[in-house]
């Protein structure tokens, strides 16, 4: 049986090196990071999920141009990727309309459907289902099961429910993407194995990751359930030119030490042609075991999810 390996890359402008949404980075994802992403790609035939903050498209429409000659498939990150605007802060009207206008923008550039779609931060709430449903949306992919580095990371109380999320594909709740159910919107988890299998640990510390990527073969090898990997194109990008002091994310002294110092600090290392090359030992690993690389839409759509 042939494994399934989805890559899915969340496009933004939030800088690493300096924190924050800043414009020139952004552009440098635009010029650097997604060249040298999608050249890795083709080198190893992988069909790949790009998760596209809106109101970045709109400004610089390329990006999303530059992915789809190679049958990348186009997906929404939300409408902005501001902390105040996070789904999880959001009622069910107000996502419903931030939902909407991304998903607008983004079919207008592109001229395709757009369906798939992962929160900013994997940040939701009660509401979230039911507002992809209304507008269009079929597919999430906001949810990692049994991951526990959650409390490093912002809207970690609604992450909680991550401890007994489902492994594999399913049909969520209408107030729950962590919980089965029979809502129209299918979750695609993000892989985890206590660690979540994404650049940031990839860059991080190699050895954990590599510990999480054999859990998740194993786990894998001989069934459909796929492997999810999450990276941003801005961790492939070289800023030391654009640094600058870096913005405090949270008011909250523990909170602002946790995913703000602590987290920030990690982050950073073996960003660039480093990142570049981590991302490139992962694909051969399972391009060396037959999986096959496909895009979350074909996923889901192939095994009827």
């Amino acid at each position: 049986m042939k494994g399934n390996c989805l890559i899915t890359n969340d496009v933004e402008t939030t800088s690493i090196l300096n924190g924050g949404l800043r414009d020139e980075t952004g552009v440098k994802v635009w010029q650097q990071g997604m060249p040298r992403l999608l050249d890795l790609y083709a080198k190893y035939d992988v069909k790949s999920t790009f998760f596209f903050i809106a109101d970045f498209v709109e400004k610089y429409p390329e990006i999303v141009k530059m992915i789809q000659p190679f049958g990348h498939e186009v997906a929404c990150h939300g409408l902005t990727h501001e902390h105040d605007k996070a789904f999880d802060v959001l009622n069910l009207q107000e996502q419903t309309e931030h939902l909407k206008k991304a998903k607008s923008i983004l079919e207008n550039i592109a001229g395709e459907e757009v369906i798939s779609f992962r929160a900013p931060a994997l940040r939701v709430n009660q509401h979230t289902p039911q507002a992809l449903a209304e507008a269009g949306f079929r597919i999430d992919s906001s949810v990692a099961p049994q991951r526990m580095d959650m409390f490093m990371t912002l809207g970690a109380k609604n992450k909680l429910q991550w401890f007994s999320a489902p492994r594999t594909p399913y049909k969520t709740a209408d107030d729950n993407l962590a919980r089965k159910g029979n809502s129209p919107i299918t979750e695609v988890p993000v892989s985890s194995f206590v660690f979540p299998y994404i650049g940031t640990f990839m860059r991080i510390s190699p050895f954990i990751s590599n510990l999480t990527r054999y859990f998740l073969y194993l786990e894998t090898k001989n069934t459909e359930k796929a492997i999810n990997f999450l990276i941003h194109p801005n961790e492939l990008i070289d800023e030391e030119d654009l640094r600058k002091k870096a913005e405090r994310r949270s008011r909250n002294p523990i909170s602002h030490l946790l995913t703000g110092v602590l987290r920030k600090h990690l982050k950073k290392k073996n960003l660039g042609e480093n990142a570049q090359f981590l991302l490139e030992k992962e694909l051969i690993f399972w391009k060396n075991r037959n999986y096959e690389f496909q895009n979350v839409k074909d996923f889901v759509e192939k095994n009827n999810e």
